[in-house]
């Protein structure tokens, strides 16, 4: 895939992309005319990166993790406590956005009623 069908896949632009690679997230991808042609390889790559910013992690702790991870099987009980560490700590955002929308909702049965 060229840059411009990933950037529309991911919603991301071609500037963070080429970021990305710049400061490591990304493996330098190989370029076929001058133009980088993102692989399979690439794009689970990409996933990752974004699931993990998705759940919370800042660039350099994903940079962090990636660099554990191309050390090999020895850092797997880091990067696992990396993981659980923020699966943690979404599941306490998940209680506090629950406790929000269940009051939240509350306030739209009483305007309902209120309403009718």
């Amino acid at each position: 895939m060229t840059i411009g069908e990933v950037s529309k896949k991911y919603q991301l632009s071609t500037d963070t992309l080429r970021y990305y690679e710049k400061i490591g997230l990304l493996n330098p991808v190989p370029k076929e005319n001058g133009k980088r042609n993102y692989q399979d390889d690439d794009l689970h790559q990409l996933e990752f990166i974004l699931c993990m910013k998705s759940a919370g992690l800042m660039l350099e702790d994903i940079i962090h993790f990636i660099t554990l991870s191309k050390e090999g099987d020895k850092t797997a009980p880091e990067r696992l406590q990396i993981l659980l560490h923020q699966q943690e700590k979404l599941k306490q955002e998940l209680i506090e956005k629950q406790k929000t929308l269940d009051y939240l909702n509350y306030k739209i049965d009483l305007y309902r009623k209120k309403v009718e």
